[in-house]
């Protein structure tokens, strides 16, 4: 509901703003104070005027304004915003700052007006020139020219000669103070710096080749640069940790690559909203939202034409509501969900936000003829005959189909419903108009087919309700319950997702849960997966194939990467180095297990046909930002709980690298048992650090036992020769150190090696000790095969298959 709550008679300059706005001399800029009580204008272009703003009162109190105009030849403004300022002054403070650094602090007293505070230089350099400044608390931020001392240089050739600084801006009782310049980046492009309260965007204005084709965002407290392209989210980051890394040529040094594929950036407007995100128009009226870690949202598209380059598009947030007028169109967005909340033709001109401070449910315009206040809190509409979960239904289903389509045309919501082709999502609404229809409107009767389907749905119905209960007393509830209610939720939810199909939407929700509520997270996956300690210390879960599958699947790269989503195995193991890491590489061998139980037979669908589960956990390590030496030991005992001879290997040559022997013979003597390959690798190097130093001698005992059966004397000898230390000190017998191999420290085990058994002797130990050799002759049985043949009897099988030694032995008889 448009109402008018304001005729300029109430502004201190009503009758000069109306004059401004009436004679169709658009301002350059309109703003006013966070609560609402000052107006800041200003116009730029108004011949044959000189350009001026005007700071004045919105409640004509008394005091003075504050207004400044410059001839043109003189230095523009290019930055005017109120500062953050002491609650002991009680007075409001704004900064005007000049293209060439001149900032002048103006702050506001009571029943006196505008005075101008002090002046202040920003810029260090003479020939520097501001092109864009934001503020940041109490820190402003600005990009700077730094032309070249040649004037007669190629500009192309220049087109890195721009600077971001940041600077500490404070306001005190006595005047202000200005801190040290910073540098945050040097050798750049020229960018337009867009400030949130957390994090400061880089949006480039040039139309070069490469720079036009992402953006940076900049984390001071972080003291780290994101860059990130809309057509392929989250590229690289990097913390800038002294003015040599702040090259904007180094940032890009192992990124170039990429970034020559990406498309140049269409951004038409640009605004920051009051979540911290960068809100963008493109030419093509589509409105998209750039997150502080570098992901990017689509949130609508508001017209079909292309928009003109000088028509101007005012942006505003006001909560969870973006408002958005284009072409005398006013659009309202719920920036969650992107749903057009309302769309209404202002039919005037020049229309510009206003804060609107106590209000969060409406917005205020300033028009030509006055303030005007927009309600977008709308009631309960209970005539309405779809309510909006069945409006989801239909858009989620219009998701899946386009998915499945091989047709390029895009299909709508509309299409959908008037089709009558795909029955399922009408089935789903008539079910959900049934069951969740309001408790004071009778319940309408359902077809005989969509019965049998509510009685099969009904658990999940249930589930689904209690699920929005818990939301709402997660909202409803005081401080003190939210954080048991959150998690809640947050179980309810990641349960959720694990019994449905793990796709890239779902993936990137768990992404977000995962980061939004890291304990909450943490508490959800032990009671999906039933993770705990057995009375023996070994970590045991009980949950099914399928959420196995779930767990340990990796998604294709298509589905990961682009905008920093990471699969739930690399998630889960996250959760266990911040909570539980002594836990981790008990669940990477538990996981291990269940490969074999989730997938049956080797394939590339499993998690082991691509990289191993152990590789995926040492890769969550190698991302965490400080490395101490628990994250040595952790990697150790990751690579030696998958068992897997390679990585048993890596694992013993970094122990012999960390010198820690007692642990390297605890792992030789455990590992050695696996296979006869793995033990003889495992001897042959120690047997080479045996021969190098004397670190494992006094371990002989137990490494001697280890030697494979098959390693003979001459291969023992040939791997000790081959890894003598080389000494240009003393000939090898007579050295006058007490570190060198003696034969006496390899005359146990060429003892033990000499002593054994020969493989061959093994192989013929059993004719070897049998009793009597040759083995006895057959029973003779001649005669009766002599008689049998006189007689004209057929012979007996016996006599047939008689060996020629037993018939040679019948005739000397």
């Amino acid at each position: 509901m448009l109402r008018q709550v304001s005729d300029f008679s109430d502004f201190s300059r009503g009758n000069w703003l109306q004059e401004l706005l009436c004679q169709g001399e658009e301002p350059s800029h309109v703003q006013s104070s966070p609560d609402g009580q000052h107006l800041l204008v200003l116009q730029k272009n108004r011949p044959p005027f000189l350009p001026l703003v005007v700071a004045f009162q919105r409640h004509g109190i008394g005091g003075a304004d504050l207004e400044r105009n410059w001839q043109p030849h003189q230095p523009a403004l290019v930055g005017l915003f109120f500062l953050q300022r002491p609650l002991t002054l009680g007075t409001w403070v704004l900064a005007l700052v000049w293209e060439h650094g001149r900032t002048e602090v103006w702050h506001f007293v009571v029943a006196v007006g505008w005075q101008l505070l002090q002046t202040v230089e920003l810029c260090q350099g003479a020939r520097a020139r501001i092109v864009s400044v934001c503020s940041r608390g109490t820190s402003l931020m600005w990009c700077e020219e730094r032309p070249p001392l040649d004037a007669h240089l190629d500009m192309s050739k220049c087109a890195f000669r721009f600077c971001v600084c940041t600077r500490a801006l404070e306001v005190g009782e006595q005047g202000v103070r200005l801190g040290a310049v910073r540098i945050v980046l040097h050798n750049s492009p020229e960018y337009q710096i867009l400030a949130s309260p957390q994090h400061v965007f880089l949006v480039p204005t040039a139309s070069f080749a490469t720079t036009s084709k992402f953006l940076l965002i900049w984390h001071p407290e972080k003291a780290k640069l994101t860059i990130t392209a809309p057509s392929a989210g989250f590229i690289h980051s990097k913390a800038l940790r002294s003015s040599s890394e702040s090259d904007f040529r180094k940032l890009l040094l192992g990124s170039v690559g990429l970034l020559s594929g990406l498309a140049p950036l269409d951004i038409h407007t640009s605004a920051v909203s009051n979540s911290g995100g960068l809100l963008l128009v493109s030419s093509k009226g589509d409105v998209n939202m750039v997150e502080p870690d570098g992901t990017q949202r689509h949130i609508i598209d508001l017209q079909g034409g292309s928009l003109a380059q000088g028509s101007p598009v005012q942006l505003k947030t006001f909560g969870s509501i973006l408002a958005c007028v284009l072409a005398g169109v006013l659009y309202l967005i719920d920036q969650k969900s992107g749903r057009l909340v309302e769309k209404k033709i202002l039919g005037m001109k020049g229309v510009h936000f206003l804060e609107s401070p106590g209000e969060e449910d409406s917005i205020q315009l300033l028009t030509q003829s006055g303030i005007y206040s927009l309600s977008f809190s709308r009631p309960e509409d209970s005539s309405k005959p779809e309510p909006f979960l069945v409006e989801m239904v239909f858009e989620e289903a219009c998701r899946y189909y386009q998915r499945r389509s091989l047709s390029s045309s895009k299909l709508t919501v509309e299409k959908l419903k008037k089709g009558g082709v795909f029955q399922a999502p009408v089935a789903l609404t008539a079910i959900l108009q049934h069951s969740l229809c309001q408790k004071h409107k009778p319940a309408q009767g359902l077809q005989d087919t969509y019965a049998k389907l509510l009685s099969t749905m009904s658990l999940e119905l249930q589930s689904y309700m209690s699920l929005e209960l818990l939301k709402n007393c997660v909202v409803c509830a005081p401080e003190s319950e939210v954080e048991s209610y959150c998690e809640k939720l947050v179980e309810q939810e990641v349960s959720r997702v694990l019994h449905s199909d793990m796709d890239k939407d779902n993936l990137m929700y768990l992404n977000s849960i995962f980061a939004s509520f890291p304990k909450a997270a943490w508490k959800a996956i032990r009671s999906c997966l039933q993770l705990q300690q057995n009375g023996d210390g070994l970590l045991v879960a009980r949950a099914t194939p399928e959420v196995w599958k779930k767990v340990l699947g990796r998604p294709q790269q298509e589905e990961v990467g682009q905008n920093g989503v990471v699969p739930l195995f690399e998630l889960i193991c996250t959760s266990f180095l911040r909570f539980r890491p002594k836990w981790l590489p008990s669940f990477v061998e538990l996981t291990q297990q269940y490969v074999g139980i989730s997938w049956t037979y080797s394939s590339k669908e499993g998690p082991e046909g691509r990289v191993p589960l152990y590789k995926r956990a040492l890769g969550v390590l190698a991302r965490r930002n400080n490395c101490s030496e628990a994250d040595d030991e952790m990697e150790l005992e990751l690579l030696l709980c998958s068992k897997r001879p390679k990585a048993v290997l890596q694992a013993l040559h970094l122990l012999i690298h960390l010198k820690r022997w007692q642990r390297v013979v605890e792992v030789a003597e455990k590992f050695s048992k696996l296979s006869p390959l793995l033990n003889k690798e495992i001897f042959t190097t120690l047997l080479a650090e045996f021969a190098q130093h004397r670190e494992l001698d006094p371990y002989l005992d137990t490494l001697w036992p280890l030697c494979p059966t098959e390693l003979t004397a001459s291969e023992i000898l040939t791997v000790v020769l081959q890894h003598l230390p080389h000494s240009q000190e003393d000939p090898m017998p007579f050295s006058s150190k007490g570190d060198q191999l003696t034969v006496g420290l390899l005359k146990p085990l060429l003892q033990r090696v000499v002593q054994r058994p020969c493989v061959q002797d093994e192989l013929y130990s059993d004719a070897l000790r049998s009793p009597t050799f040759p083995p006895p002759t057959p029973p003779r049985e001649l005669k009766i095969t002599l008689k049998a043949a006189d007689s004209g009897a057929p012979q007996p099988p016996m006599a047939r298959t008689s060996s020629p030694l037993a018939l040679a032995q019948g005739d000397t008889a």
